[in-house]
């Protein structure tokens, strides 16, 4: 079987993974621990542990377990000491303690969950991460840095750290190496700043495919096309081989409820310019309703589709 290796964060990362794990290839997630919101930021300062957050999603998209436990580790307490943590959570930050290390703890829960493929924190350490904005502003934490609104010049750690072994193995064997959706500077721009993750993948032989947003985020990619993704992509990599974007428009009343309650807009194919910067473009109506919530998000089983036809195909 071919090896996929998948960056990214967040809903975006765990939405691709969904549909990946359907297919018969060899997929490692590597997955930043730089998130410092919610459950997952309260465990990170009170425990002085890596964010697991992120993490704990991918692991429950990845499941083959029953449903029973999927549900019980996602169910979150409303009781004030324990408001809004997950247990998957509590569940992997006890495992830290525990084993002595968060590979070790997402060992455990990846056969608890049968899981059938690699999840790789790109680091041990705890790390947050630092953004330089373009009015010379310094914001301290991810969450921060995506509720600032405000354009980012640089991004970068407080601090420096190790680089997990395995993600730099997992690159080396890579047949496709592929950059998810989600937020383009907080989920997959924490991977490439980090430098020895980044000569890997150039160094690599593996092809490199970016999945493209269906919406701009406010403040960080505003008006961004999708070669506008791959120009930021390409600063840090060789060259973003391949792309895959929606090209069906979203239904108006929607498109403009995201336009005028989230300042978000549909991001538009510029098809001249993705080939100038020789990125072969792989283009249909990728986006769906979610049953979960109603949101829009990328159809996961035909955005798999389309990546395991390229990699037959291509690789």
């Amino acid at each position: 079987m071919k090896n996929i290796v998948v960056f990214g964060g967040g809903t975006g990362l765990s939405n691709l993974l969904s549909g990946l794990k359907l297919f018969p290839v060899n997929v490692t997630a590597v997955i930043s621990v730089a998130d410092n919101g919610s459950s997952t930021g309260a465990l990170k300062r009170e425990l002085n542990i890596p964010a697991v957050g992120d993490i704990g999603k991918v692991m429950l998209t990845m499941s083959n377990a029953d449903d029973e436990l999927i549900n019980l580790l996602s169910y979150r307490f409303k009781n004030p000491s324990l408001e809004n943590h997950p247990i998957r959570n509590i569940m992997l930050a006890a495992l830290i303690d525990q084993k002595g290390n968060l590979t070790d703890a997402i060992n455990f829960m990846c056969k608890l969950l049968k899981i059938n493929g690699t999840i790789l924190p790109n680091t041990e350490d705890k790390v947050e991460l630092v953004g330089i904005m373009e009015d010379g502003t310094k914001i301290i934490g991810e969450e921060n840095i995506t509720k600032s609104y405000k354009k980012i010049k640089e991004l970068k750690y407080d601090k420096d750290f190790k680089v997990n072994k395995e993600v730099i193995k997992s690159i080396k064997n890579a047949d496709l190496i592929i950059f998810s959706s989600g937020s383009l500077f907080t989920s997959i721009m924490p991977h490439l700043i980090i430098d020895k993750i980044k000569e890997a993948i150039n160094n690599s032989n593996a092809k490199k495919m970016y999945i493209s947003n269906l919406f701009t985020q406010p403040g960080e990619t505003d008006d961004f096309k999708v070669s506008d993704h791959i120009k930021v992509l390409n600063k840090y990599i060789n060259n973003i081989d391949v792309v895959i974007a929606n090209d069906k428009k979203i239904p108006y009343k929607t498109a403009q409820k995201y336009m005028r309650e989230e300042e978000k807009d549909q991001v538009k194919i510029d098809k001249r310019e993705i080939e100038r910067l020789n990125s072969k473009l792989i283009s249909d109506k990728l986006y769906h309703f979610s049953k979960i919530d109603g949101t829009i998000k990328h159809d996961p089983l035909k955005t798999s589709y389309l990546i395991f036809s390229y990699l037959m195909d291509e690789v």
